[in-house]
């Protein structure tokens, strides 16, 4: 694998955030989303060699994304620009019951995404490529694009690593499931979160569910247990990997980080367990502050919170 090309592909949608800042008041701050996008950061930071395969608006914030990816080593080679279609946006509010979320992504350029635009020659040439539920749902051109770009991983032996990722503002539950399913039964490397497993699946109990996922096809489930940690098995081994104990403040994100960096570790030559371990320390201090972006540690942190 020459120097040039990532070893960790992220295939998905970043968008444009507007967080109101003061309940109440039209002001926002702008920032970052997109959870495949935040896998990449966390993989990077961690010191892997990281590529994102989407595509963005010819705008202001498409250029953004574009040096946002730049400035943290994600390479963008893969990232087309559209002219026809604009980069998706998403506002936060704070309302009586929380966080509101307002999407405004239908018929944005990563949502017309499709087979045609993929880098096959990257997929052919990394490690790993990642994927989530979102991937697959934001739209049917979208869809058919991942299922094309795990079918030509699959054929040249780079692994395929998916997080369910479940949000049923985007597809019905039934869609998902199915459509889920499917993804898995081609994952090599599964990252599923507990609230999204458990609604995929129906099954409510540790064992069950993993059984259940490793049945599809996958030879490694990392199951994210928040705080407690995470549930990881092999075809011959499973066992709890204990959580990182922090004074979280805001856990956005937190389960991108997780994955970014647990692929890194895979890729870098970890055993599963390994990778969770230090996994689950990432993900914990990424809590430690606001949005998905930002408070994602690097490796020299990680290292020496797990060292101390």
């Amino acid at each position: 694998m020459s120097q040039s090309t990532p070893a960790i592909l992220a295939l998905g949608e970043a968008m444009v955030e507007f967080n109101q800042s003061e309940k109440g008041q039209p002001t926002y701050l702008q920032g970052f989303g997109g959870d495949t996008s935040n896998f990449c950061f966390a993989a990077s930071r961690q010191g892997a060699s990281t590529g994102f395969v989407s595509a963005v608006g010819n705008d202001q914030f498409g250029r953004l994304l574009l040096d946002l990816w730049q400035s943290e080593q994600v390479d963008t080679s893969s990232v087309r620009v559209d002219d026809q279609a604009p980069t998706g946006v998403y506002f936060v509010s704070h309302g009586p019951s929380g966080h509101q979320f307002d999407y405004l992504r239908a018929g944005s350029a990563a949502s017309r995404y499709a087979p045609r635009d993929l880098p096959l020659d990257a997929i052919a040439a990394a490690s790993v490529i990642h994927l989530s539920g979102i991937s697959l749902a934001i739209s049917v051109s979208a869809c058919d694009a991942a299922f094309a770009a795990i079918a030509h991983a699959r054929a040249n032996d780079t692994l395929v690593s998916f997080d369910t990722n479940l949000r049923l503002k985007l597809w019905p539950l039934a869609r998902a499931r199915a459509v889920m399913l499917e993804a898995i039964r081609q994952t090599d490397i599964c990252l599923p979160s507990w609230d999204d497993v458990t609604e995929l699946t129906g099954l409510t109990e540790r064992d069950d569910i993993v059984d259940f996922l490793l049945a599809q096809g996958p030879r490694v489930v990392a199951l994210k247990l928040g705080k407690e940690g995470s549930y990881i098995a092999t075809p011959d081994e499973r066992r709890v990997v204990p959580g990182h104990v922090v004074n979280a403040v805001d856990a956005t994100g937190a389960g991108d980080c997780f994955g970014g960096a647990f692929i890194a570790r895979i890729v870098a030559g970890d055993d599963p367990f390994q990778a969770a371990r230090y996994a689950n320390v990432a993900a914990a201090l990424s809590t430690q502050g606001f949005g998905a972006v930002a408070p994602i540690p690097d490796r020299a942190t990680v290292e020496r919170t797990m060292g101390a």
